[in-house]
């Protein structure tokens, strides 16, 4: 196989195995999130009441995908839909109390799960891979306006 063709197949065969593996891992654990719903659950964890659109942009999911998800953490009683004051075309989307019982253990699960697919792979290959992938992000930039990832910093542990 040439190298280009294994990049994107290796990139989306690992997307699949991280989202199995997460829910796998929440699921023995008694968390009743799908990977998606996580990450969801994330953004608003670290950024507090955000619209749909706003979560769509951050997670990178089209809208129509977030109102799935949003209807879903909604019906498990995790967050709220209230009208914008400012736009009552726009819903703002809100972390219940219960939906903030369940940040710090949600958020080490995850972690963990990364650690564990990370284990056994050196630190600066960890960062070279952050590097490249946020290179591929930024050269197709042009292509998609809404890659956010492509003027991040990578961040080492310390």
């Amino acid at each position: 196989m040439i190298l280009v063709k294994q990049v994107g197949v290796y990139v989306n065969i690992l997307n699949c195995k991280l989202k199995k593996y997460l829910a796998e891992v929440f699921k023995k654990n008694g968390v009743n999130l799908t990977a998606e719903q996580y990450l969801v659950m994330d953004a608003l964890w670290n950024e507090g009441t955000l619209t749909q659109q706003e979560i769509a942009y951050i997670i990178q999911k089209d809208k129509n995908s977030v109102t799935q998800f949003v209807d879903n953490l909604e019906k498990k009683g995790l967050v709220t839909r209230s009208v914008s004051k400012e736009d009552r075309r726009v819903n703002n989307i809100v972390v219940t109390g219960e939906g903030m019982a369940l940040k710090d253990s949600t958020k080490q699960l995850a972690i963990d799960t990364m650690e564990k697919a990370l284990e056994g792979i050196p630190e600066a290959d960890v960062l070279t891979f952050v590097d490249v992938l946020k290179k591929v992000c930024s050269n197709i930039s042009d292509f998609d306006k809404n890659c956010i990832f492509a003027s991040t910093n990578t961040q080492r542990n310390e």
